[in-house]
């Protein structure tokens, strides 16, 4: 994911901060470490409509090529906790392995020192290039962190070894900056080129339309979307990665895989501003296994009285700002409670589907008996004011992690 400036990532003066300009970077995983940017220009057009429709072909290298859309995507993601952003210069002069150049020495020692630290860190980390510029809102050096929410700015050679020992080790606070509050949701879109062919012609293209919508709905302020570097899984390109509070104000980073230009607004529809992880695209999720991947997918399913991923299901991820400037009532003629086709949440909802698997039954109970105690209390509290029945259970969220299951509104 690489390029673009006013694409960006939201960040906040001194303590908070929305969308702004971040780019492109390549991601290493620390076994114990990646960003994005939003509506605007990035930095070197060039860059993207070079690699979206020149020469290497789209039935080679881009959404035609045969591989695309062959392998199962959920699952795909392997286990980390937190993914730190480090933005420097352009992806169009990164080398395909950025965090080992001889001459970018500012990617080159933090990678070195996060590997060195690994076994210090209590989080497993990932770290990504992301584009930077001087005199910008993101500049050179400057370090984001999620699932903090957090950017440090300028971090120069000097200071990395500090950095890493007070911030990442540590948990505690870089003395020398303060750490800026980030909000909104933060969309990073591997376009690495140098790396691999394929996400150099998948990866502009998505963004240029994430661009597009997100300009369009005037979500400049509260969704950025941002090149990035290799984050693993090459032949998933379109690969993207969400980064978002859910209702209950937990950060959740969303990998998607084989994403084309017409899943974008799906992506900003659904995800964003419903909470439904589209799953069809879904590769996995910060903070989850591979295992615990596939696993919570099958639960989503079931919840959803779904026998295949061909739509997407829901999850707690919804911000009501976004949900009214995304959807209000009905969106490009899906109604707000239709996903699909399908009805997930105005109509009677489907049976259990039943397993062989008896812990999956058990919570699929015991989540089915607190949606409907859910939906009572607040038809009883509302008396019906401004508030339909149909619309509270779109609002229910389904959150997933770390082996626990919470049903949220």
């Amino acid at each position: 994911m690489a390029s673009g400036r006013e694409d960006s990532l939201a960040f906040m003066n001194t303590s908070t901060s929305s969308p702004v300009a971040v780019s492109d970077g390549d991601s290493i995983l620390l076994d114990g470490s990646q960003i994005g940017s939003a509506s605007g220009s990035f930095q070197n057009e060039g860059f993207l409509v070079g690699l979206d429709g020149g020469g290497g072909g789209d039935g080679e290298f881009g959404f035609l090529r045969t591989e695309f859309r062959q392998s199962p995507l959920v699952g795909t993601v392997d286990y980390y906790e937190r993914h730190v952003f480090l933005c420097y210069k352009n992806p169009c002069v990164w080398p395909p392995r950025i965090e080992a150049a001889e001459f970018d020495r500012l990617p080159r020692l933090l990678s070195a020192a996060l590997a060195a630290r690994k076994g210090d860190m209590k989080k497993q980390t990932r770290l990504t290039i992301c584009e930077g510029h001087d005199g910008t809102e993101t500049s050179n050096g400057d370090v984001l962190i999620f699932p903090d929410m957090i950017r440090y700015r300028r971090l120069t050679h000097f200071d990395v070894d500090t950095f890493v020992e007070e911030v990442l080790v540590k948990d505690g606070e870089w003395l020398p900056g303060t750490p800026e509050a980030l909000r909104g949701f933060y969309i990073f879109v591997c376009a690495h080129a140098s790396r691999d062919r394929r996400c150099g012609v998948c990866g502009p293209a998505v963004i240029a339309r994430f661009r597009e919508e997100i300009e369009s709905r005037g979500l400049q302020n509260k969704v950025s979307v941002s090149p990035c570097s290799h984050i693993g899984g090459h032949k998933y390109a379109g690969n993207v990665i969400i980064f978002g509070p859910s209702i209950g104000g937990e950060v959740t980073g969303h990998w998607y895989g084989y994403v084309a230009p017409d899943d974008v607004t799906i992506l900003l529809e659904q995800h964003i501003g419903k909470g439904e992880i589209v799953d069809f695209l879904w590769r996995g999720q910060m903070g989850l296994s591979e295992e615990d991947q596939k696993g919570s997918q099958e639960l989503r399913l079931q919840l959803n009285g779904k026998a295949n991923i061909g739509g997407s299901t829901k999850e707690s991820v919804l911000s009501d700002g976004l949900s009214r400037d995304l959807c209000g009532s009905q969106v490009k003629g899906i109604s707000y409670c239709q996903v699909n086709g399908s009805s997930l949440c105005c109509q009677n909802p489907s049976l259990p589907v039943k397993t062989d698997n008896p812990n999956l039954n058990e919570r699929e109970t015991k989540l089915t008996a607190e949606k409907k105690s859910n939906r009572k209390q607040i038809s009883r509290s509302n008396n019906g004011k401004g508030l339909k029945l149909g619309f509270v259970a779109c609002q229910h969220g389904l959150r997933i992690g770390s082996g626990k299951i919470h049903m949220q509104l």
